[in-house]
């Protein structure tokens, strides 16, 4: 059946569009459907409720498809809900939000029931309760979130049904994503169940240091036997953890990190007070060395894998700022003097690990942003379409759309704007701004992504055919590069500076040369937009060369003036006199003054002497008459 499939396909409506119009969508697509499997009501007949049966299912799986739909349809219709209420949903509002989760609960329940019975699959199975256990943890959360609370149960307690439910959710989505590797399984656990399950967690009193593979299986609901044993016969290592083995078979221990007993931070060295910090600082150094591993393993996996390797970075640094704060208000409530080498070592420490937390994230921004940090802008490849036309031909693979493109360049810009924000708050923390050299660096990497921001918005205005307002923000993102950073700003020897915030000289070179060139590129096409506007105007006025286009190849038209296209030569051509051959005046050489001849020297005395004799002789006495007779 392919459930996950079907609903990943259907829920990327939502990167072009909202929440209703994803709805109104949904509900185009079930009337379709309905029509197809005769489950319409007609004209002037009185309807009555046709429910779905096994049987149904079995003579076509649309019948289940018609279910996730109505489900779907339900859900979006309840983010549309709480989309519109900003200020949060109050009265029956919410109401109406729960109700409509309570229904979209209720039909992937009843697709799970029917697939059961039908005997499908255990991988139909498993997604079909995966999506059910979403639609109740949906349900659950917002039912918490909203300060609902069942009977008996009281402060973060009620929070465990949310936990439990995207639990499940999660313990069989990573199970198939161990046995397939689909990458829309992949998707669901980093953009949906993990940031869900996490959040339900932290609200649940659970510490953020345990990892949410561990929460899952500790919540996943394993009185269900029969849920169990399908998901372990997909996974074996689904409920506990996967040896790592070398080649030669033999069991593979992980390294262990000591904690650190002091910190470095910008050549000053702080001793670490608190154990509870140089604990999740070794927990810091352990995920890094994994991240480092396997971006070096895995150079050609997706942005989205490699921003998903980041997690763990971001959840020990996490620890670790918690810890350092945590150590700095416990000092602070003894009233210790800020003098105290205690206190200072550990505002420097705090310091350092905020640091480096915010370096992580924006070094996870910078790996979702693409390669290059986002200067080049390709096409993505659409795929093929498996159908083809009625003379066995396939279609032709279409072009990516316009509003893909600008979608895309919207997610980049979302991205340069919380890498500027999270870079902008290192300023708030205690301490950093008393070093100016540190604060014009942050000046520097702020303004390098600002740049970057203004390219990307130039590249969107450049598809929209905005040339003038393209260029106008090229030429802010050079006075970001110009007039902000440094000449020695970035470093020389980084192999791997796009991890984190660091920034490489060859970085800074290659935004300097693209922005050089790219403005160069968008200045001439102003000036020829410019000119075409010019010369339609002076078309409108009728002001167009009646002159033969052949004639004047070599020249560019003048300023206002319209081409006529359809002035290009004479057809049908006229007999007209054309130069058949130059002419010769190489005999006329010693008596014409051409232009550079230089004039001989003066005449040589022989010359002169054979020009007197001849002048000396005189012409013979010619004879009169004829034959020499006279008369």
């Amino acid at each position: 059946m392919d459930i996950t499939t079907f609903l990943s396909t259907k829920r990327q409506a939502l990167l072009i569009a909202d929440y209703a119009a994803y709805r109104s969508q949904l509900s185009r697509q079930i009337l379709a459907l309905r029509k197809r499997l005769g489950r319409t009501t007609p004209k002037r007949e009185k309807f009555s409720k046709k429910s779905i049966t096994a049987a149904d299912v079995k003579s076509n799986h649309e019948f289940v498809h018609l279910l996730l739909l109505l489900s779907e349809r339900a859900w979006a219709h309840a983010m549309a809900m709480k989309a519109t209420h900003e200020g949060g949903l109050k009265g029956s509002t919410r109401k109406e939000v729960l109700s409509k989760l309570v229904k979209a609960t209720r039909n992937a329940e009843e697709a799970v029931k029917l697939v059961k019975e039908v005997g499908e699959e255990t991988r139909d199975v498993l997604e079909a309760r995966a999506y059910a256990a979403s639609m109740r943890g949906s349900e659950a959360f917002e039912r918490q979130a909203g300060g609902e609370k069942k009977e008996g149960q009281e402060g973060k307690t009620s929070w465990e049904g949310c936990v439990k439910a995207w639990s499940e959710a999660r313990v069989v989505y990573a199970a198939l994503l161990a046995k397939e590797g689909k990458g829309v399984y992949r998707d669901l656990l980093a953009d949906t169940v993990d940031p869900t399950l996490r959040y339900a967690a932290y609200q649940a009193g659970l510490s953020r240091s345990v990892a949410v593979n561990t929460v899952a299986r500790k919540y996943f609901p394993k009185e269900d036997a029969e849920l169990v044993r399908a998901v372990e016969s997909v996974d074996q290592w689904a409920f506990k953890d996967k040896p790592v083995t070398e080649t030669n078979g033999d069991t593979k221990m992980e390294d262990v990190v000591e904690a650190p007993s002091s910190v470095q931070w910008r050549g000053r060295k702080a001793n670490i007070v608190d154990s509870s910090i140089g604990q999740a600082l070794a927990s810091v150094a352990t995920a890094e060395a994994r991240l480092r591993a396997y971006l070096a393993e895995h150079p050609s996996a997706s942005s989205r894998d490699k921003a998903a390797a980041y997690d763990d970075v971001l959840i020990a640094s996490q620890d670790a700022a918690d810890a350092a704060k945590h150590a700095t208000d416990e000092l602070e409530k003894e009233r210790v003097d800020e003098g105290d080498s205690r206190m200072q070592d550990l505002r420097v420490t705090s310091l350092a690990v905020n640091y480096d937390l915010v370096s992580w994230r924006v070094g996870r921004n910078r790996v979702l942003i693409g390669d290059r940090d986002g200067l080049d802008f390709p096409a993505h490849v659409q795929k093929q379409s498996k159908r083809t036309r009625k003379d066995g031909t396939p279609y032709p693979v279409q072009p990516e759309a316009r509003s893909r493109k600008l979608a895309r360049l919207r997610e980049r810009v979302v991205l340069y704007d919380a890498t500027i924000q999270s870079i902008e708050s290192v300023k708030d923390l205690r301490g950093a701004m008393r070093d100016e050299t540190f604060v014009a660096e942050l000046d520097a990497k702020s303004a390098y992504f600002r740049a970057l921001k203004c390219v990307n918005i130039a590249t969107s205005h450049s598809l929209l055919g905005n040339h003038l307002n393209a260029l106008a923000l090229l030429k802010r993102a050079q006075d970001h590069i110009g007039s902000t950073l440094p000449k020695d700003a970035g470093k020389a020897g980084e192999t791997d500076a796009s991890l984190t915030l660091d920034l490489t000289k060859t970085n800074i070179s290659t935004i300097t040369d693209h922005i050089t060139s790219k403005l160069s590129r968008t200045h001439a096409l102003v000036e020829l937009r410019k000119l075409e506007d010019d010369s339609a105007s002076a078309a409108a006025k009728n002001t167009a060369s009646a002159a033969l286009l052949i004639h004047d190849l070599k020249a560019y038209p003048t300023l206002g003036t319209q081409i006529d296209l359809l002035n290009l030569v004479t057809y049908p051509p006229t007999l007209q006199p054309v130069p058949l051959k130059p002419l010769f005046l190489d005999v006329a050489w010693n008596y014409v003054d051409y232009p550079g001849r230089q004039h001989s020297a003066k005449e040589t005395k022989s010359d002169k002497m054979e020009v007197d004799a001849v002048e000396e002789k005189k012409e013979p006495e010619r004879k009169k008459g004829w034959f020499g007779f006279g008369r």
